[in-house]
This record gives structure tokens, sequence and C-alpha cells, in this order.
């Protein structure tokens, strides 16, 4: 894994036409989080987020910090039968394992046996959580997780209070590799004007790589996307629209290198752009 990653690769491409939602963060799984509390709550959910246009989540419970006891086999059986149950109940949703991760000293040796889940259990993508109230440093993290071929995703940085009086640090993760998900309900003011503010000056900035519900219950932060992709689409067109809402988020499913718009740059005489790379 580690051999064929590339962390500097960047090349050009054209978006493709999407026709459906991934959500890579979403509190599915029923009775190991605050996210669903039963069975019943997690196929309530799956219906809204079917209904809304998702067709494939990956769910994500907490894990590491008061949430240690959540095992990656207990998560990767649990979501085995969460999909046989949609399936019975003939809810065209796929599911897969990955988890919202505590950023704590044994993450990384964790992550590499498997205990610690990455995203769609592929070993390429991890979510990463900072506590809410507070930004440490990450680079050496993102440095080594890339040396195991391991892309860092930063979860939900326009609520990281931190990160709301240091917004300068988030371009330079980006440059460094690690990725950005902004929660859909931020961009329609769900957590404030202060995230709502943030997370459109990250959108801007192209240092938005993903956006995922964060999804908790089926009445409140209920797993919807269409407004934020509306929202993305009206301001900023709808490629950033698509690929910020379905193909990166897909790629991720499958493991594969996610799409990026490269952070604006202001250059001399020449106002501002932005141009289409690729990540790992």
């Amino acid at each position: 894994m580690g051999d064929s990653f590339r962390g500097d690769c960047c090349e050009e491409f054209t978006v493709e036409t999407s026709d459906f939602f991934a959500d890579i963060h979403c509190h599915l799984l029923p009775g190991v989080d605050d996210g669903a509390r039963s069975w019943d709550e997690a196929l309530e959910m799956a219906r809204i987020a079917h209904a809304d246009g998702i067709r494939a989540v990956i769910a994500t419970p907490h894990q590491l910090g008061a949430y240690a006891h959540n095992t990656g086999d207990m998560l990767r059986m649990k979501t085995a039968k969460l999909q046989l149950q949609l399936q019975s109940e003939g809810i065209e949703l796929q599911v897969l394992p990955g988890a919202d991760v505590r950023i704590e000293p044994e993450l990384v040796p964790r992550l590499l046996q498997g205990e610690v889940l990455t995203l769609a259990d592929q070993r390429r993508h991890v979510l990463l959580e900072l506590p809410h109230d507070l930004y440490f440093p990450l680079e050496k993290l993102v440095d080594r997780l890339l040396g195991h071929g391991i892309v860092a995703i930063l979860s939900h940085p326009e609520r990281n209070q931190g990160l709301l009086r240091q917004r300068h640090r988030l371009s330079g993760l980006v440059e460094r590799g690690c990725l950005m998900q902004v929660t859909a309900g931020s961009f329609s003011g769900s957590f404030g004007n202060v995230c709502q503010q943030m997370a459109d000056w990250m959108l801007g900035q192209r240092l938005v790589h993903f956006i995922a519900t964060d999804a908790h219950g089926p009445h409140v932060r209920r797993p919807l996307m269409q407004r934020a992709f509306d929202y993305v689409s009206e301001r900023h067109g709808v490629d950033l629209a698509r690929l910020l809402c379905g193909e990166n988020p897909r790629a991720v499913c499958d493991g594969r290198q996610v799409a990026c718009p490269s952070p604006v740059v202001k250059s001399r005489g020449l106002g501002v752009w932005f141009g289409w790379r690729k990540a790992a």
C-alpha cells in the first residue's frame, strides 16, 4: 500500500456528471455512540438519506477517546448486519464500515493493525476528529499517515473553535496533503452564523474536498445532502457541487484518488484563479 502511494500526484482531469450522493460521515450504526439509538432509528435514517438522493453511506461511529470500546471488528459486523436489514426492508442504500476517529497517540499503530477503521475499510483514507474546543498541530500526524499511504481527512473543521480563530492554518494543512470535510448543515446555518461564515470562506478558498451529513438521528441532524448541493451549485457551479457531494465521496468509498480544487491563489495582475488536481 505504501509503495503505490503518490502524495505529490497532480494531474488534470474532467469532472464527470454525478447522479447520486455519497456520504462519508454519518452516525448511522445503532447503539454504539451518540448517533442512531436503535435499529428502527437507523432504518429511518437510511430511508431519509435515500429519499434525499444518497445511495452510499460510510457509517462512522466515534472511535478512541470516550468510545475506545468500539472495536474495528465489532463495527464491521454491525455494518454488515445493517446492510442485511436494509436489503430485507428494500432500502437501496449501500453501507460501508468506517469511523470518526479521535486523535490520540495510539491512533496510527491501531489504524495499521485494523483496530481503528479507515473509511470504507479501504486503508486509504481516515476521518480524523479534533476536540471541539481546540486545535493542535496536525502536520506530523498527516506526514506519518502519508508515509503509510493513508490520507487524513479532517472532519468538520468549520466547527472547531480553535480553527475558527486560526483559519490561516487550513491552507497549510491542505498543501501538506490533509483533506477537508465540511458538514452539509453548516451551509444552512444549522451550527450558527460563525460556522456558516467559516464554511463559506473555506468553499470560496477551495479548501473543501467533501460535503457530508454528519447525521446523528432521524429527527435532529438528519442525513440530508440536497440542500447543501443546491447551495454550492448556485454560488460556485454544479460541477463543484457534484465533486464535493458525489464524485469525491464515491472515490473514498472505492479507495480511489480524490480530485481536489487547488486553493485560491492571488497572482499579480491576474486576479484570482484555481485549477484542478488529484490527491491520493
